[in-house]
């Protein structure tokens, strides 16, 4: 490649970091993502930019009809998470393959071949988050920590307490992040979670079942199902059921 062509597309690069904005925390409302409709596949573009840990971040939902994949197996140099939001998705990391039901996750390291697929008679709807780190990479770490992985919801356990319960579903180091920690809240009807509070890790919940309001920084906002929150770090927050029945939502970590 010409030196001048190298040179351009690293000025573009830079530009458009130097440009992209920080992740504002909201509520983030499944029905007014706007949809782009492709050969295979349905997209919802739900956020994107940079927070305190992360160059960048982007997050959208696929959903796939029956039969169809989205492209072919392929890698990238970030980190890549997939929650299943509805249906069933064939997931394929690193030559390994496992169809994954509806509260499934999936999480692939840099550099790993993975790809999708619905080989059901229905559609299938999921989730995709990809981010890089403001940090380098570290590889080594990721491969300590297990490197890339999937769980299936049927293998996690419900633990009840007395708001309602909680699944773990994983906590560990990745490439991309020193602790990546998410769990499924079950909260009862009416009640808090917690008081409002501050952490250090940014957090996003993604709406399972149900409604609930979010306090950020003391306002209330609604939100229901298919809805993502995104919590900046030390933003004050907390959550409220207000469904007439439980609600669950994930939570998920990092820094």
């Amino acid at each position: 490649m010409k030196p001048y062509i190298i040179l351009f597309i690293l000025l573009t690069l830079t530009t458009r970091l130097a440009f992209a904005q920080s992740i504002d925390s909201k509520v983030y409302v499944w029905a007014q993502a706007p949809v782009v409709k492709k050969a295979a596949s349905e997209q919802r573009a739900i956020l994107e930019g940079t927070s305190t840990d992360f160059q960048h971040m982007e997050i959208h939902a696929i959903t796939l009809p029956p039969h169809q994949a989205p492209h072919p197996a392929h890698t990238h140099e970030d980190e890549e998470l997939i929650i299943v939001k509805e249906g069933k998705l064939t997931v394929t990391i690193a030559g390994k393959t496992k169809t994954l039901g509806a509260g499934s996750i999936a999480l692939m390291m840099p550099g790993d071949e993975h790809g999708f697929d619905n080989k059901e008679d229905s559609p299938a709807t999921y989730y995709v988050m990809r981010y890089a780190s403001k940090e380098p990479k570290d590889m080594e770490r990721s491969k300590k920590a297990g490197g890339s992985f999937w769980v299936d919801w049927n293998d996690v356990p419900f633990q009840p307490h007395d708001k309602g319960g909680v699944r773990r579903i994983f906590d560990r180091a990745t490439a991309m992040t020193k602790r990546f920690e998410m769990h499924v809240t079950t909260l009862n009807n009416g009640l808090w979670s917690h008081p409002p509070h501050t952490h250090r890790a940014a957090e996003i919940l993604l709406m399972f079942d149900s409604s609930a309001q979010e306090s950020i920084n003391g306002k209330l906002i609604p939100a229901t199902v298919g809805d993502l929150i995104f919590l900046e770090s030390n933003v004050p927050h907390a959550i409220q059921n207000t469904s007439k029945g439980t609600c669950t939502y994930f939570a998920f970590q990092f820094e």
